[in-house]
């Protein structure tokens, strides 16, 4: 399989002859084979696996994201990406790092549909009074 992670600004990662690439999803972790049907999952914060001739498995902490496999190609497109060989350490950026910024983006909506809210409700009675 030829697989390519994007992040909004860069590729990531790109590697040809990927013979297995395992991520997580809403459902749990989902598993890819050269031959699978083609299809599309949404991504969660997780440890993205891939393994090739030459470097054997490598693990990749991604964010939210979506995955698009078509024939041989497989396109993984997240916010975030980190690399590294201890998984441990991989798994520790998911949990703090990934969520700490996904809590600061609920905030920050959390705010906004105040915000759109309170707008909403004054022109509503600006148009009524």
């Amino acid at each position: 399989m030829h697989l390519k992670v994007l992040l909004p600004f860069q590729i990531f990662v790109e590697k040809t002859q990927v013979q297995r690439i395992v991520v997580e999803t809403l459902e749990g972790s989902f598993g890819l084979l050269e031959h699978r049907l083609d299809c599309v999952a949404a991504l969660v914060p997780g440890i993205l696996i891939y393994q090739s001739a030459g470097e054997g498995e490598v693990f990749v902490a991604v964010d939210d994201g979506v995955l698009v496999k078509t024939g041989a190609d497989v396109l993984i497109s997240v916010r975030r990406a980190v690399s590294g060989t201890d998984l441990g350490r991989l798994r520790d950026v998911v949990e703090k790092e990934f969520s700490t910024l996904d809590d600061q983006e609920r905030s920050a909506r959390l705010a906004t549909a105040k915000l759109e809210t309170n707008f909403l409700s004054r022109f509503a009675a600006f148009q009524h009074g």
